[in-house]
């Protein structure tokens, strides 16, 4: 007599739930997504026949969330292996560990609904929840290369966490999970610019805000995830995960501030694939926004978005569109309402400032500017900041010969500064 072939698992708890075909399974979990809240989910029979399969995928966030639901057990009792880890580089042995190790928890710990032989207490998730939040402070001020171990060893915690946990203490550590990874994303992508990196570490941060049923954060992943094929000049990826961070968003009472921050997102991704009057439009459109205001409050944790940061995506925005006088204004503006613990934007905007004068004819500006942002580079390093320090430079070609500009490849190409370049 044949074995049975394919995905037995989903297909005896099919069977087992009274969906005797593809088809009637699929028809259910697309109606039982509507009643849990997720709009815009539909799931076809071609779908049910994937999972079914030999090799089933490992299904998107919203489908395990229904599917566990509607069948009432784990993703691994369904016949699901969670991939963590099998795809894509990493950037050293230390974080292939620590990311592969929490994410495979992550994937064991999602949908779990197994008995707790020994729970965690109730405390657990505030405490895990306070290294976060520490995490987050001290990412303004402490070297990104020294941070990011701790902050993905932390997430590896809170991946060995949660399945012992439940209830409001379970979706607490997620929630925190999710930030914690969002935070490690972030570093990896504008702090070490290793955007692969920052795409799997993402993805998992959206894994955890999903089973933490937190759509404003999933939303502040999915547009740091928007930012990857925004800087690579590839505008459908781009737009395609920016429509889905504004469907999450609607989902949740969202402040002005937060939908400002996916305008100045948008306004960027734009911006790099050559579309500026686009993204003034965008950027526009963010400022009525906080005009108006909102009854809403902002997330403790979105503590990377303000006007003057509205203020410096304008000026960038502008510089690139050719306004110059307006991007002067602009990010002069951004500048003087920066407020202490922004060092990192600080030397973002003295690099777009650098750049206006190097485009208006004013090299010595021009080097002054850039100057003081390797000023606050040698204190805060940020690799943003010096990609924008060494796009000037090579704006300055034409000016190579001149005193000051020399004096910026002094400063520029010292040990500490070639160095720290280098390492990183």
């Amino acid at each position: 007599m044949p074995r049975p072939t394919g995905n037995v698992r989903l297909k005896a708890a099919r069977v087992a739930a009274g969906f005797n075909s593809q088809q009637d399974l699929a028809d259910a979990l697309t109606e039982h997504a509507k009643r849990m809240g997720i709009r815009g989910l539909s799931i076809g029979v071609r779908q049910v026949r994937r999972w079914e399969s030999d090799n089933p995928p490992w299904p998107q966030p919203d489908c395990q969330r229904v599917l566990v639901h509607l069948l009432g057990q784990s993703m691994e009792s369904l016949g699901f292996t969670p991939p963590w880890g099998s795809e894509g580089p990493t950037p050293d042995p230390t974080r292939r560990m620590l990311v592969t190790g929490g994410a495979a928890a992550l994937g064991l710990a999602m949908g779990s609904q197994r008995a707790i032989a020994a729970p965690q207490p109730t405390t657990a998730g505030a405490d895990f929840e306070a290294v976060t939040r520490s995490h987050r402070r001290l990412y303004w001020s402490v070297a990104p290369s020294t941070l990011h171990p701790a902050v993905l060893a932390h997430a590896t915690l809170g991946c060995a966490l949660l399945p012992e946990t439940t209830d409001v203490t379970r979706r607490t550590v997620a929630a925190a999970l999710a930030e914690t990874y969002l935070l490690a994303g972030r570093i990896e992508f504008f702090d070490l610019s290793q955007p692969a990196s920052a795409h799997d570490t993402l993805l998992l941060a959206l894994q955890a805000a999903g089973e933490a049923d937190d759509t404003l954060l999933g939303s502040a992943v999915i547009a740091h995830m928007a930012f990857i094929p925004g800087w690579a000049g590839e505008r459908e990826g781009a737009q395609e995960r920016m429509i889905a961070a504004r469907t999450y968003a609607r989902r949740a009472p969202a402040s002005a501030e937060f939908l400002a921050w996916l305008d100045a997102v948008e306004a960027e991704c734009e911006t790099r694939c050559g579309n500026t009057r686009t993204a003034l439009h965008l950027i526009g459109h963010a400022e009525d926004i906080l005009r108006d205001g909102s009854e809403h409050p902002s997330p403790e944790w979105m503590d990377w978005f303000s006007r003057a940061r509205l203020a410096a995506f304008k000026g960038n925005t502008e510089l690139l569109a050719g306004h110059l006088p307006q991007a002067r204004e602009a990010l002069s503006a951004a500048l003087e309402a920066l407020s202490p613990g922004e060092e990192k934007q600080r030397t973002v905007v003295y690099g777009d400032l650098a750049a206006v004068e190097a485009a208006s004819g004013n090299p010595e500006k021009a080097c002054e500017y850039a100057g003081l942002a390797l000023d606050q580079l040698a204190i805060t390093w940020y690799a943003t900041g010096m990609d924008r320090v060494r796009e000037v430079r090579r704006s300055l070609t034409a000016h190579q010969h001149e005193r000051c500009v020399r004096d910026l490849d002094d400063r520029l190409y010292d040990w500490s500064t070639t160095l720290s370049a280098l390492s990183r």
